[in-house]
């Protein structure tokens, strides 16, 4: 008789046997929803919802358990599906995190969708009042009827959440199923994914503010201190490994916006032009003025050519309060009718007497200038790089004295002076945007802006420096030492200089890099 085996180590049949009473993790999974075929529906998913509603302080988010999700996207063909979405339209999508080393390489898949944020950069920039923040649930809802297409809320939202719909001449987004959750339901994403990658949590708001100067949300994605998004993202495993985007490397040019760019430069060419009739003391002035009006005409014309529902825009001025584009179309418009003023008024000014002359057009000046502020702060708010501030306001206050400078000079009453300043600030254009183009590498999106004007753009950048080079800079000086300045030449100039702006407005759009989740790697 044999013995039996006091060995404490298992046999290798043992450890055969043991393997096979443990089922792989397709049939756990079969068990499971078998089991809860049979459940009624409001219990299936109960346990990746809240048991009780938002108290006061906090609200819903979603919450991504980033070690479940397997990147199978069930929750985006849910979320298509439910909201009826068309082909090329997306409220969710899944991203991809790699990093590691050769030996141990690391690869995490990330969905994302609207992050619902204690302070929404959408619900701040929307001129038309499109957005809404249920003050129980926190959810934030864009309101299909209200909005007429400007498409600001995609330049604001620092992770790409709203998306246009050309065809519709709208901006949607996901609103977190609110009617399924009213009703008891899990959310499209929640109930498809067959991982329990999502749920739905209740988070605090207070603690929200206070970690977000340390929260880093997600790596690679935008930082949350922008706007405070809700969405947790969880793992179990070490920290410490270097990751990246998918498409880190993938640099493709953003859309252009062609009307944008129109408008920019026709209405700092107005502004422009009111500057050189304001300085004017000559017949000249009424010229010039009229000459801006039809410039700020043409560039509030091209403006709505970029709305997707233009015979709304009249709407635009709701959102004052917090939007800077409602603010500019308000500025602009009072600069156009004051225009309209200055022109009737430098056309009678020996009736009307030059000190009501001069006080009208200075008027149109301190409002145009004040136009192109609220341009500006429109791009330096969002979460672009590209367009902070500093760089933005020189580009847009230098296009408005190139002209105004020109202007002057053209007509006689800048002198040679006035070509001297052209060339001046030409230059400090050239220097500007060439130190913006050698990005540092300690910001992501600044670099990505770098790549694409070293790669992509190139050939734009090169045109656009030779242009500013050639019209802004040599041919002022040129004019500048002529003994009598040619007209021809200074219309020459003229038109060098206008193409060289719009080249750089073009630019302006194309190398914005904006910030947002990771992607896959086919981008």
């Amino acid at each position: 008789m044999i013995a039996p085996s006091t060995s404490p180590l298992p046999t290798f049949v043992e450890d055969l046997l043991r393997e096979q009473q443990d089922m792989t993790a397709v049939e756990r999974f079969a068990l499971e929803h078998a089991e809860l075929a049979s459940s009624p529906t409001e219990r299936r998913y109960r346990s990746l919802l809240p048991a009780t509603a938002p108290q006061p302080g906090q609200q819903y988010g979603f919450e991504v358990d980033l070690d479940r999700c397997s990147g199978c996207k069930a929750c985006v063909t849910a979320c298509h599906a439910m909201n009826g979405l068309d082909d090329n339209e997306t409220w969710r999508e899944v991203g991809l995190l790699i990093g590691g080393s050769f030996s141990l390489p690391v690869l995490q898949h990330v969905t994302t969708a609207c992050h619902h944020c204690v302070e929404p950069g959408c619900m701040s920039a929307c001129p038309t009042l499109a957005y809404e923040k249920d003050p129980v649930t926190g959810i934030v809802k864009h309101l299909d009827d209200q909005c007429f297409g400007c498409q600001y809320c995609v330049l604001a939202c620092p992770y790409e959440v709203p998306k246009f719909h050309a065809a519709k001449g709208i901006v949607r987004k996901c609103d977190m199923c609110s009617s399924r959750l009213k009703a008891g339901e899990a959310p499209a994403c929640v109930q498809a994914c067959p991982h329990e990658a999502i749920r739905i949590s209740l988070v605090d708001i207070a603690g929200l503010r206070r970690d977000v100067a340390t929260n880093d949300f997600l790596p690679t994605a935008p930082s949350a201190r922008f706007t405070i998004p809700t969405t947790k993202y969880v793992t179990e495993r070490a920290g410490g490994t270097e990751l990246r985007s998918g498409d880190e490397d993938v640099d493709t040019p953003e859309h252009n916006h062609v009307p944008l760019m129109v408008m920019l430069v026709l209405s700092q060419v107005a502004v422009g032009l009111f500057i050189a009739g304001a300085v004017t003391t000559t017949s000249a002035r009424m010229e010039l003025l009229a000459a801006g009006w039809l410039f700020g005409l043409g560039a509030i014309v091209t403006a709505t050519a970029h709305l997707g529902r233009p015979w709304l825009a009249y709407r635009a001025v709701l959102g004052w309060r917090t939007s800077w584009l409602s603010r500019e179309i308000i500025a602009f418009g009072a600069l156009q009718a004051v225009a309209t003023v200055a022109v009737v008024c430098a056309t009678e000014a020996e009736q009307l007497g030059a000190a009501a002359a001069d006080g009208i057009a200075w008027l149109t000046v301190v409002m145009g200038l004040t136009a192109v502020w609220c341009s500006a702060m429109i791009y330096a708010v969002t979460p672009r790089t590209y367009w902070a501030l500093p760089y933005t306001a020189t580009k847009f206050f230098g296009t408005t004295m190139l002209v105004a400078a020109l202007a002057s000079g053209l007509v006689g009453t800048g002198g040679t002076m006035a070509f001297s300043v052209v060339s001046l600030v030409a230059l400090v254009k050239l220097i500007v945007e060439s130190r913006q183009r050698h990005a540092p590498g300690d910001d992501r999106w600044a670099e990505r802006s770098s790549r694409l004007l070293y790669g992509p753009l190139r050939d734009a950048w090169i045109v656009r420096c030779g242009l500013l080079m050639l019209f802004g800079i040599v041919g002022p000086m040129l004019l500048a030492s002529a003994h009598p300045s040619s007209t021809v030449a200074g219309g020459l100039i003229a038109i060098g200089c206008l193409a060289a702006e719009f080249c750089e407005r073009a630019l302006f759009f194309r190398a914005a890099a904006a910030p947002r989740m990771p992607r896959g790697i086919a981008g």
